[in-house]
């Protein structure tokens, strides 16, 4: 090879080193919390492991940067606002965290893992065709309170005073609580509707139901899951059977859940991030339901309680936690 050549395809091939460089650059994921870390790592986990068996290895080819607002709503508007400077790919959250974010950026990719009502609250326009920038999964949660109800029922007979334990600063949270209050009614149950705004506004609130209900719904949201042991702990303490709609509750030592994998919905929001990253529109990929839900019980909770429950429940239960 002449010298003059060789000097004029060093040359190009250098010139195509940074383009190379920038090929390879990580995308940069952003992730907002409105709960904990802590109380999240369960289901970012899942989304993690889904994108690196889709291909994507954090520090490598993609990175992620967290933001957690540890329950506290009037963290998110400061968080979603940073997270959309730094101008990543796409940015994951659950549908608490949309509305900051849509006040954000109405361009980067919007992915909700978990939204009750993703119409009703405004994140979409459509379920099939999200248009705008959001998509993502809803979580049926409006649609479940009646049959949680039906379930606590088999377990505490004698219900008749029912209190929803319910975060009054969460309005997005309003219609299952609509939807369980109808549901109670319609089997004769009264209800007491406990409301917090804080953390510190727990204690004394379930204190306050001791001798006054037989139950407690627990109404889940960002700030009930930063601080679903102290809550479980102090139903406990009260002499209260507890129902939620999220399994990791149950660990935490809450009587029992119903409702979607939370663990499958986070899996299945890093297929979206998949699609998004390799160049599908946010707009074009429709709002999916849940497919897989689990009835799980705490064996361990209602020995304590003094519940005496039927081998024939046990056995319908999906998990049984001892």
């Amino acid at each position: 090879m002449r010298r003059r050549e060789f000097i004029t395809l060093l040359g190009g091939a250098a010139a195509m080193w940074p383009v190379r460089a920038s090929a390879q650059k990580p995308a940069t994921i952003g992730f907002l919390g409105p709960a904990s870390a802590s109380a999240m790592s369960v289901w970012t986990a899942a989304f993690v492991n889904r994108l690196r068996e889709l291909g994507w290895m954090e520090g490598r080819t993609i990175s992620i940067e967290y933001r957690w607002a540890d329950g506290r709503a009037d963290r998110v508007a400061g968080l979603a606002a940073e997270l959309a400077r730094l101008n990543p790919s796409v940015i994951v959250t659950t549908g608490t965290g949309v509305p900051a974010l849509k006040q954000a950026t109405s361009v980067i990719p919007i992915v909700f893992t978990i939204a009750s009502d993703p119409i009703g609250t405004g994140l979409v326009t459509s379920l099939s065709r999200p248009g705008g920038n959001v998509t993502g999964l809803s979580q049926l949660a409006a649609d479940l309170g009646g049959k949680r109800l039906d379930i606590l029922r088999d377990v505490v007979p004698g219900l008749r005073r029912l209190a929803i334990l319910y975060n009054a600063g969460n309005a997005p949270t309003s219609a299952e609580r609509a939807q369980v209050e109808e549901a109670a009614r319609t089997l004769g149950l009264e209800v007491l509707n406990s409301e917090i705004r804080r953390a510190e506004d727990i204690t004394p609130a379930i204190e306050a139901l001791k001798g006054r209900v037989d139950a407690i719904y627990v109404q889940a949201d960002p700030l009930m899951n930063t601080n679903r042991v102290r809550i479980s702990t102090l139903a406990l303490g009260a002499g209260l059977p507890t129902l939620s709609g999220i399994r990791e509750y149950v660990e935490a030592g809450v009587l029992m859940s119903y409702g979607p994998n939370f663990s499958d919905l986070f899996r299945r929001a890093a297929d979206y991030v998949d699609k998004i990253l390799r160049g599908t529109k946010a707009a074009d990929l429709p709002v999916e339901q849940p497919t897989k839900f689990d009835l799980v019980f705490n064996l361990t909770t209602s020995k304590v309680l003094g519940l005496k429950v039927s081998e024939t429940f046990l056995l319908r239960a999906d998990e049984v936690i001892e």
